[in-house]
Parts: C-alpha cells; sequence; structure tokens
C-alpha cells in the first residue's frame, strides 16, 4: 500500500532531483517542438496555397490563345 501512494504522490520522494529537473526540461522541450511543427505546417500550407496559386494562374495564361 505504502509503495502504491508513493507512486500516487507527484513528488515521489525516491526520484532524485536531478531526474525531476531533467524531465520537466525535456517535456519544456517537447513542447515547443511541437509548437514549432504546428508552425512549420502552417507556413508548407500557405507556400503549398500560393504555388497553386501560382500554378493556376500560369497555366490559365497558357490557355489564352496567342
Amino acid at each position: 500500500m505504502a509503495k502504491a501512494l508513493i507512486g500516487y504522490m507527484n513528488s515521489d520522494l525516491r526520484t532524485p532531483a536531478h531526474l525531476t529537473a531533467e524531465n520537466a526540461r525535456l517535456r519544456a522541450r517537447v513542447r515547443d517542438l511541437e509548437e514549432l511543427v504546428l508552425s512549420l505546417k502552417k507556413e508548407n500550407e500557405s507556400l503549398v496555397e500560393a504555388h497553386a496559386a501560382d500554378l493556376l494562374e500560369s497555366s490559365m495564361q497558357e490557355m489564352q490563345p496567342v
């Protein structure tokens, strides 16, 4: 029962402080990388839309009679 309670507590006394700090640092890094991925996805989508618009415009100009 004591092991279950210790495992349930937020601050496990058996876990060294440096591991807790490293865990927090890694979680923050993962959060930052996830935000970067979302930002890059948005940028990529806007670039794809711009490229598609350019392709559509160029294909429309090619279809014009000479």
